[in-house]
């Protein structure tokens, strides 16, 4: 019987995690002997959450899964089923019980005055489910992209005709005339309506789109210049339209600007080819995207409006952290929005019913271990060592030699850790170890051994594992941040991933949930529970997760639950005392508290007892006691966190970027794979799709399986 090929995967976030079960799939028969190695006590990476006092979660930030992430889905859909929880002992058993649908989007409007207000979006619910079947997922191309901006255009100028109260004038009566087909015809329909002033009407304007449908379905039958024209001038008609109107119908504006940013993305489609160049969406990657859309003839107020602003907060898209430097690559942005807004199924947004760690990694974790996986946790990488070329044979191609791990602790008995506990019968991960399981735990608990900061170097032992006795193949899971620090031989030796390191570049985070002992309405929101960007610095995105409570084992239990979070600029936390993560979060607790003080109130204006006094009395504690602190010294009550390791940061989409990724799928070192929101993935931005995706390809690398075509949205040739 031939031996299993040995794997160690290492890290325990989405895409090693996505390669994991992919490599231990049944089929095939136990080809594949895997083992993760994990610093600290548990999985997620930067989706890792934990349970705290009162069984409250505790996060990194917002995780929301958007409704087109397939390959994510999948993943999740399968893993669920062949856990077979039993619903009567579980309350999250299948996947609809981990993921609900979320339709209330928002994004923040600064207004003249000074103040903010919301702009609340239902997305309306579209067919079937994401991960369903990928026979069931259409095959999106560029061209199918451009068609849905030009409905979308369509969509924006009925939702101006359905504002208007004047009486419609005999030619905006007519039926719809049928749009010719043959190119020559087009053209002809194109002369009549600017030689006849038609787009000057709402009627005029829908038969264009008709015949904008039909030019950009067969783009290359057209003078590019006689299609550029007629976007001018179906944006300025568009804009007289809107002004005339918003006397009476100010949310208009709101309205322009989404179709002014919609018509500059299809004259952008049309200059730069993207239609028919081979590289798609990548052609324009050099460009930041606010850059790109100014150049193709956006207003600076659209380019200011709280939509496009979301689309920077959403990623985290600030160089350095840096409110002021937004910088995403137009193409990344592009396509990003495109998926969005165009391939959703089910729902724009689906919210987890727990925490993310609940709801993602424990089950993930249940059924690697079932099928034979093994997990190494207080395993942390500290080196990968190539092979010494000047050792290597004449046939013998560059290869990993070693993995140096500093094993941060030992498991008594040298048993297996068991990291999960159980929250109301759900499996979950806590926010600290069981010191207990350790040898030396209550040392080290006493001595406050951090298993997660960069900055604690303490180990219990080094450990080296070598290739042909420890490991055949090495799938790196690590975050983009800690490869200048574990892979110094690649970095050294191999200028593309010293390119790589220098280019792909990360964020620091930060974030804070606040629980609440009065409800939204009480505080002022009026709405539904809603996810919003676009919002003022230093938290720019916030989310209502009330429905996370009832997960939680309160002894009284709040009425409310708010997730905040955004970028951290760089310089905000230099060491204090020589301590950076703790100077780290001391600027975070100062943030939310400046920022619950001052801004809140343009969400939730009854939360203030005066002008930048937030109502503090407010906050709930976790033992349910009224505490002894007053004012601002309670929220020491609740959970906040700063996102500053290099193995916590997140992944930018800077334009130009893109061309200095490694995809998994390179051969360069034969027993070597990555995986990674960072790598070259087919989605390259900092999303649990992207990290998936990343998984799926590593797994393929080393299995040829999943199937290159089965990976949705993987279209690179």
């Amino acid at each position: 019987m031939t031996a299993p090929i040995r794997v160690a995967v290492i890290g325990g976030g989405c895409a090693s995690m996505a390669a994991a079960f992919e490599l231990s799939r049944p089929e095939h028969q136990g080809r594949y002997e895997v083992t993760v190695y994990q610093q600290g006590w548990r999985l997620g990476g930067k989706g890792a959450s934990g349970r705290g006092p009162a069984g409250r979660i505790e996060e990194h930030g917002l995780h929301l899964w958007m409704g087109w992430y397939e390959n994510a889905f999948r993943l999740m859909r399968e893993c669920y089923a062949e856990l077979g929880r039993d619903p009567a002992q579980c309350p999250i058993a299948d996947w609809r019980d981990a993921f609900a649908p979320a339709s209330l989007i928002g994004v923040a409007e600064h207004r003249p005055d000074g103040r903010w207000a919301p702009w609340k979006v239902v997305f309306p619910p579209s067919e079937g489910l994401p991960g369903d079947a990928p026979g069931d997922v259409p095959h999106w191309t560029v061209r199918d992209y451009m068609l849905r901006l030009v409905s979308l255009v369509r969509m924006l100028i009925d939702a101006i005709r359905a504002q208007d109260d004047v009486e419609p004038t005999e030619d905006e009566r007519e039926e719809p005339r049928e749009p010719p087909s043959a190119p020559a015809a087009v053209l002809d329909a194109l002369g009549r309506i600017f030689g006849y002033g038609e787009l000057a009407t709402l009627a005029g304007m829908i038969h264009a789109i008709g015949l904008l449908e039909i030019v950009i379905g067969s783009l290359g039958s057209y003078p590019q210049n006689a299609v550029l024209r007629f976007l001018d001038a179906l944006g300025r008609n568009a804009q007289v339209m809107i002004d005339a109107r918003l006397q009476n119908e100010p949310g208009l504006r709101r309205v322009w600007y989404v179709l002014d940013l919609t018509l500059a993305t299809l004259r952008g489609g049309v200059r730069f080819s993207l239609m028919t160049d081979p590289r798609g969406f990548d052609a324009v990657d050099d460009y930041d995207c606010r850059e790109w859309l100014r150049l193709n003839g956006a207003s600076e107020a659209a380019l200011e409006s709280g939509y496009l602003r979301a689309l920077y907060d959403f990623g985290f898209s600030y160089e350095d952290g840096n409110p002021s430097r937004p910088r995403i690559s137009a193409g990344q942005a592009l396509r990003g929005m495109a998926r969005a807004c165009f391939t959703y199924r089910g729902a724009f947004f689906w919210r987890m019913q727990a925490g993310m760690g609940d709801i993602v990694f424990a089950p993930l974790y249940e059924v690697l271990r079932r099928r034979g996986v093994r997990f190494e946790f207080f395993h942390r990488l500290a080196n990968v060592r190539l092979a010494d070329p000047s050792r290597n044979g004449a046939e013998e191609s560059p290869h990993v030699e070693a993995l140096e791990i500093d094993v941060q602790a030992e498991v008594i008995g040298g048993r297996e850790y068991e990291p999960l506990v159980d929250v109301g019968g759900v499996p979950c991960w806590p926010s600290s170890p069981d010191f207990r399981q350790l040898v030396d735990g209550p040392r080290m608990e006493h001595e406050g051994w951090d298993f997660e900061s960069h900055w604690d170097p303490r180990r219990a032992r080094r450990r080296t594992l070598r290739v042909g006795e420890d490991f055949d193949l090495v799938v790196l899971g690590v975050p983009v941040g800690v490869v200048p620090y574990v892979c110094r031989d690649l970095v050294e030796r191999d200028p593309r991933w010293r390119a790589m390191v220098d280019h792909v570049r990360t964020v620091a985070t930060q974030a804070f949930q606040v629980w609440l002992d009065a409800d939204m309405h009480e505080l002022g929101w009026g709405d539904g529970q809603v996810a919003l960007c676009g919002f003022v610095e230093p938290f720019d995105t916030w989310a209502d997760m009330r429905h996370l409570i009832g997960r939680e084992t309160w002894q009284r239990p709040p009425r409310a639950l708010a997730y905040f979070c955004s970028v951290l600029l760089d310089e905000d936390f230099a060491a204090r005392n020589g301590d950076r993560l703790a100077g780290a979060r001391e600027r975070v607790r100062e943030n939310a508290i400046r920022f619950l003080n001052q801004d809140i109130p343009h969400l939730w204006p009854h939360a203030t007892l005066s002008p930048g006094e937030f109502r503090w009395d407010l906050l709930a504690h976790p033992d349910g006691a009224s505490p002894e602190t007053a004012g601002e010294a309670r929220f020491a009550s609740q959970f906040w966190s700063a996102n500053v390791s290099p193995s916590e940061r997140y992944t930018l989409s800077l334009p130009g970027s893109a061309a200095y990724r490694i995809s998994p799928l390179d051969r360069t070192y034969d027993n070597l794979t990555i995986a990674g929101d960072w790598t070259d993935c087919g989605f390259n931005a900092g999303c649990v799709e992207a990290a998936v995706m990343s998984g799926r390809l590593a797994a393929h690398a080393i299995a040829q399986s999943p199937r290159l075509e089965d990976i949705v949205g993987y279209d690179h040739p």
